[in-house]
């Protein structure tokens, strides 16, 4: 009960300034059960194949959720949530394209075992120059990593390596000059009673704990100081242009993809960890 008190008290991870956090396809993995979510329409979204518990739960609430749903076309949004088989990890989502015409940002969302551990991934990547680089983490981050041997025996290891070597598949991917798609990432990997936050970019991670606010990520701003020694020492230069930017381009400095500025905006992760019970490192 402790630990799922603990992480019920997760607050979760969104785009920096709750801007857009993307729902551009859902992760329906076995092990989650109670599906909902609004879409663009106004029919709900069922569960997934071959679940007839799933699909009979969803079924049970898509008269309630129409009004919903549709609601959400007009104003924009999707929203939903999920919850493990055992009641342990629930979790929810909300989307919002803001003032944009389209959308660049993806989520995603998993829960399996490694090796016969439970292991719950959780992930926002917003997207910036186009909508490819955050389409390719949600399909492939979360897959490159449980690939990784020592996933479980030396996870911040593997995270490290996940995100760059998925950042190189990235910039061979998006092959063509005239595309320069980037993304952040914010990824949050649950392994029994650990929690490992891997950051990349100024999208922001955040944990609540008796009523506060305990911040779990740093954005990578050119502005900040060690970032932008980073950049300036890699060749790099920051600019001020209505804020501060790399080559008076990008406002971050790490971000995956963004193939002109590669050199200088490189996509490898600051990680924390925490214990979700005593909440400490």
């Amino acid at each position: 009960m402790a630990r799922a008190t603990a992480l019920r008290g997760l607050v979760g991870i969104a785009a920096a300034g709750g801007r857009r956090v993307r729902s551009c396809g859902q992760r329906r993995d076995a092990g989650w059960r109670g599906f909902r979510a609004g879409t663009s329409g106004a029919t709900a979204a069922a569960g997934p194949r071959g679940s007839s518990p799933f699909r009979s739960s969803a079924a049970r609430q898509a008269g309630s959720l129409r009004g919903a749903a549709a609601a959400a076309g007009r104003k924009g949004w999707v929203s939903g949530e999920f919850e493990s088989e055992d009641g342990k990890v629930t979790c929810g989502y909300s989307s919002y394209i803001g003032r944009r015409p389209t959308m660049e940002d993806c989520y995603a969302v998993k829960l399996t075992k490694v090796d016969g551990q439970p292991v719950s991934l959780f992930g926002v990547f917003d997207g910036h120059g186009g909508n490819l680089a955050a389409e390719y983490l949600k399909d492939n981050l979360f897959k490159n990593l449980m690939k990784q041997p020592d996933f479980l025996t030396d996870t911040k290891l593997a995270i490290s390596r996940t995100f760059l070597e998925t950042d190189g598949d990235i910039l061979e991917t998006i092959s063509s000059s005239f595309r320069d798609d980037g993304s952040t990432a914010l990824a949050a990997v649950l392994i029994g009673n650990r929690l490992y936050v891997a950051n990349v970019g100024d999208s922001r991670a955040v944990a609540s704990r008796a009523g506060k606010a305990v911040p779990l990520s740093k954005d990578h701003k050119p502005n900040r100081k060690d970032e932008r020694k980073r950049v300036e020492d890699a060749g790099g230069v920051v600019i001020w242009d209505d804020t501060w930017r790399v080559g008076g381009i990008l406002a971050m400095s790490r971000a995956f993809g963004n193939r002109m500025l590669k050199e200088y905006v490189i996509a490898e992760p600051d990680i924390q960890w925490i214990c979700v019970v005593c909440g400490k490192e």
